[in-house]
């Protein structure tokens, strides 16, 4: 097929329907490297067909280019670039250029980019010259040419929303130490000039900012649009961060609407945003520096907030490695401050379902064990878990093995775990077996008065089974509703 189409190329039989159905073919990296060697080997030039009669054939010539990455064109493209009357395919050549070196254009693309800018749109032009805009932004961002802001928080106030489990906000709430704050299921929103020592917190998800004047809108894309530029944004942008205008945005959108009716939503306010801000804020999908969130209200209207990409989040730097099933850290982080109470300082700790040890690691940084282990049967879960502890710079031990065959010269004081469940490897009577064989493995390797702290979804199962081996719940708290997932404390 590829030979096929190679040789139709070069012939020139029907070049745009063949341009076309090669992006296609190279979709698969082993058709890629195939049309690589055959335009090496035959010589053929496919600047050509830049120079076409047929605007689509241009176009199309232009994106196999970028598809293939052949970083030779690239005075091709901008060549092409610059002379292309056609407005449908300008978008085209910069986009080819994405991956190029563009340093020698950059002076010229720069100027392009201020004369776009300026230019009045029509009802005709509007759709591709911001679509030629969009991407001349990114290509020039990509450059890595522009100042990058940096955050700073001065003697700033800001409106925060710190989103947690929405069953537990007082838990993020509680470790704030004031009283200016209030909770709801979406989280704790606060007031402070302080927010670096917020940002330690391990419990929360997400921090959102609320900007003055921006609070909530309809759902008219030029009337959102304008609310969001005429707002306190640009004051806060500028106030809070190093370095001058423009900004880089992306729109997170949150509504009923289909895909497809929430991108033309979401372009339509992008487009009214840079309309409104003269550019200070430019809409970008790649080279974004924050995120303006659009909320659908009851009502149809839209929350609106700000989620900052210029605030470094160090908090789970350990966790670099983790497998499909691995438990979130700020998920182990919630658990740990439920049971803290629970657990006994200088203890003897054993997950025998450690993973990537995200359980174990997160205990220790709030209640200083003694000895830990962490069983799991997979190699590649123990070599992760191996990685992400040296991150931690933690001592965990480690056993690739059955946690059921596990023996230990002397008892524990705890078993801390997330409890596997039904997947794809295994099914409800694959995880019932488990747990029937849980109790009286925990009862062999804990103390008498040893404890039990689990993350289950199978809650049904704890209750039905803990009592033959004699344990007994002692605190149940519910993390999530869908799934169904509890904090299960037994002795």
């Amino acid at each position: 097929m590829i030979y096929n189409l190679c040789r139709r190329l070069k012939n020139e039989i029907e070049v745009r329907q063949t341009l076309s159905q090669l992006r296609q073919e190279i979709k698969d990296s082993t058709n890629k490297e195939m049309v690589i060697s055959w335009l090496l080997k035959d010589g053929l030039d496919l600047s050509h067909f830049l120079q076409n009669d047929d605007a689509k054939t241009r176009k199309n010539a232009a994106l196999l280019i970028g598809d293939l990455n052949l970083s030779s064109y690239a005075d091709n493209l901008f060549q092409a670039y610059e002379k292309e009357k056609t407005l449908f395919v300008k978008e085209a050549y910069l986009r080819a250029m994405q991956h190029m070196d563009i340093t020698p254009f950059l002076p010229q693309l720069k100027e392009h980019l201020q004369a776009l800018s300026e230019t009045e749109t029509t009802s005709e032009n509007k759709k591709h010259m911001e679509k030629e805009l969009h991407a001349l932004t990114d290509l020039i961002l990509s450059a890595n040419e522009d100042q990058i802001h940096s955050f700073r928080d001065g003697k700033n106030t800001f409106h925060c929303l710190f989103r947690t489990n929405p069953l537990f906000p007082e838990i993020t709430e509680k470790q704030m130490n004031t009283s200016e704050t209030s909770t709801s299921r979406l989280g704790v929103r606060i007031s402070t000039k302080n927010i670096r020592h917020l940002l330690n917190i391990r419990t929360w998800n997400e921090l959102l900012f609320q900007i003055p004047g921006m609070i909530s809108c309809g759902p008219e894309p030029e009337v959102l649009g304008k609310t969001i530029a005429s707002s306190s944004l640009l004051d806060f942008l500028f106030k809070s961060h190093d370095g001058s205008f423009p900004f880089y945005f992306r729109l997170g959108v949150k509504n009923k609407m289909a895909l497809k009716d929430r991108s033309i939503f979401t372009q339509k306010i992008a487009s009214s945003i840079e309309k409104y801000s003269h550019r200070k804020l430019i809409n970008s999908t790649s080279n974004y520096e924050f995120e303006i969130r659009l909320i659908e209200r009851k009502d149809g209207n839209y929350y609106l907030f700000v989620k900052l990409y210029t605030i470094d989040d160090h908090r789970f730097d350990y966790r670099k490695e983790y497998i499909p099933t691995s438990i979130k850290p700020v998920n182990a982080a919630l658990l740990v401050q439920l049971a803290k109470d629970y657990m006994k300082p200088d203890a003897q700790i054993l997950d025998p379902f450690c993973g990537v040890g995200t359980m174990l690691i997160e205990r220790q940084k709030i209640v200083k064990g003694n000895t830990s282990y962490g069983i799991d049967h997979s190699p590649e879960a123990i070599e992760k878990a191996i990685i992400n502890t040296n991150l931690a710079d933690q001592i965990i031990h480690y056993v690739n093995k059955d946690c059921f065959a596990f023996a230990h010269e002397y008892p524990f004081d705890e078993i801390f775990t997330e409890m596997p469940y039904a997947t794809g490897q295994k099914s409800e009577n694959d995880i019932y077996e488990i747990y029937k064989n849980f109790f009286p493995m925990a009862k062999r390797l804990l103390r008498p008065e040893g404890t039990i702290i689990m993350y289950t979804r199978n809650h049904e199962y704890v209750k039905k089974l803990c009592t033959k081996c004699n344990f007994q719940i002692i605190k149940q708290y519910k993390i999530t509703e869908k799934p169904e997932t509890w904090l299960i404390i037994l002795r």
